[in-house]
């Protein structure tokens, strides 16, 4: 494989380097700019609470008792000075042990005016300083003022121990920063060849699959995302070997549809048999009513009504026929668009109930219906009442034995299924798989009792796939149920 000029790992190196050191830079300038302004601040509020300590113990007259000695300690502890003065210029209270030593000549060059420094904190009870001595001790950080309204005080606090410690730290960190970069550029160096190696084997993995090796495989491994990257390129590789054969099957297959034009035709020309078989009857039945009407057959009015109830009835199924095999038509062409909105299930089964109540009463059935109050799911509502209708007339027309239907909506998680049972005989099982099929009749004679021509359940079929939803039929020993489901959700 070629060298990469801008590989991946020289790329980690150099960006873990320049972190690095940036960092390091960043803590080396804070330490040097920052760290004596932080300690200033925290000093200078350090001060301020032993203020408040010292002048309540002296208002409270408790500056002698023992609950002072933990303050004092926390003053030592925080490496502050502390020099109390009466306006006798009697010492009450100090913390150096140094009778008249440096503090109090601070304290009295204070009043006299002669120590003066920079101003960091100044209110009309005290003033915190930051002066520089000349003796080159360093500087240092007092609080002079009144305390408790009639004494004066000092605190002190050198400054020149953090100077010395950020000195000490910068050192330190150049020492230590030399050191982590060292150590750093190995680690990177060694941490990043294990990452770039797995990715230059899929680099040349998916060289061999451009050229269409499929044998080459990732077998480097590991749990981490290039080991799931490797183990998807694995996949993918058997995935389009499979593919590739698959095309080639396609295409074999191909030719075979091609021979099967013959057979397509033929079924095109059994649909138009079964067509003129069914409009064969009705218009013979037509015919010779009509004929025997013209010819006088029967002259009493009771006979002429018949012949005309006869033409009539015939002539209405003729046209619900046309009427089916247009709609179907339109929906296995996908020339029917869907109306998808969101409506009440079980008030369109109520609707559909109370329209077919005519036909349950000649057929002597008896209704339960099994639903929630409200169910709403998503879907064209015309045609789901179509499906509904279908399945309904065809229960009423096959109720058998105590003549029961149960229709049920039963709500799942994201569906919500319709189910129409009839009570009667199953459907055999040789019949099941062709009931969707057009113009096919389990009965043939009761289904022309009752008028069937065998396309309803083929109307539903071709619905319920432009719904892209599941559809069926179920026996039982005493019945049949049909179903169908509905996106309760949205639509997939």
């Amino acid at each position: 494989m070629k060298s990469v000029k801008k590989s991946i790992k020289k790329q980690m190196v150099a960006v873990f380097m320049g972190l690095l050191v940036l960092i390091l830079g960043l803590i080396f300038m804070v330490n040097s700019n920052f760290l004596e302004h932080y300690y200033t601040s925290r000093k200078t509020i350090e001060m301020q609470e032993m203020y408040q300590l010292i002048d309540r113990a002296l208002r409270d007259g408790t500056i002698d008792d023992e609950n002072m000695q933990s303050i004092w300690r926390r003053i030592q502890r925080s490496n502050v000075f502390v020099l109390v003065m009466n306006e006798k210029h009697e010492i009450i209270l100090e913390t150096m042990q140094e009778q008249y030593g440096s503090m109090y000549l601070q304290l009295m060059g204070y009043i006299f005016g002669k120590n003066v420094g920079d101003i960091v904190v100044s209110t009309d009870r005290y003033n915190i300083y930051k002066a520089e001595r000349p003796d080159n001790s360093g500087g240092y950080l007092e609080m002079y003022g009144i305390i408790s309204d009639e004494y004066l005080f000092l605190m002190q606090s050198p400054l020149a121990s953090i100077k010395d410690s950020a000195h000490i730290a910068n050192r330190f960190l150049i020492y230590v920063g030399c050191t982590a970069l060292v150590f750093g550029a190995l680690f990177v160096w060694f941490f990043s060849k294990r990452i770039t190696d797995p990715i230059l084997e899929l680099a040349e993995l998916s060289k061999q699959m451009a050229d269409l090796d499929f044998n080459a495989k990732y077998t480097s491994g590991g749990i981490d995302e290039i080991g799931i990257l490797g183990e998807n390129f694995n996949s993918m590789s058997k995935r389009l070997e499979e593919t590739i054969s698959e095309l080639k099957t396609a295409n074999t297959q191909l030719h075979k549809d091609i021979e099967q034009k013959e057979k397509i035709e033929n079924m095109r020309n059994e649909f138009l048999g079964n067509v003129s078989h069914e409009l064969k009857t009705p218009i013979a039945l037509i015919q010779g009513y009509a004929e025997g009407l013209k010819e006088g057959v029967n002259d009493d009015p009771e006979s002429r009504e018949f012949y005309c109830d006869v033409i009539m009835d015939e002539a209405n199924k003729m046209n619900q026929m046309v009427k089916n095999l247009l709609v179907l038509n339109q929906l296995e062409f996908g020339s029917d668009e869907l109306d998808v909105q969101r409506f009440d299930v079980v008030r369109l089964i109520r609707g559909v109930l109370a329209s077919c109540d005519i036909l349950i009463q000649q057929a002597k059935a008896i209704v339960d219906f099994i639903a929630d109050e409200e169910v709403y799911v998503w879907a064209d509502e015309f045609k789901t009442e179509q499906v509904i209708r279908n399945y309904l007339t065809n229960a009423i027309h096959h109720a058998d034995f105590e003549k029961r239907i149960e229709i049920r909506v039963i709500q799942n998680e994201d569906t919500v299924r319709v189910t129409i049972f009839n009570s009667g005989k199953p459907i055999p099982e040789e019949d099941v798989a062709k009931l969707w099929d057009k113009f096919y009749k389990v009965d043939k004679a009761h289904t022309r009792e009752y008028g069937g021509n065998g396309i309803g359940l083929s109307i539903v079929k071709a619905i319920m796939e432009s719904f892209q939803q599941e559809y069926g039929v179920r026996n039982f020993d005493n019945g049949v149920e049909f179903w169908f489901e509905l996106d309760a959700k949205s639509l997939k």
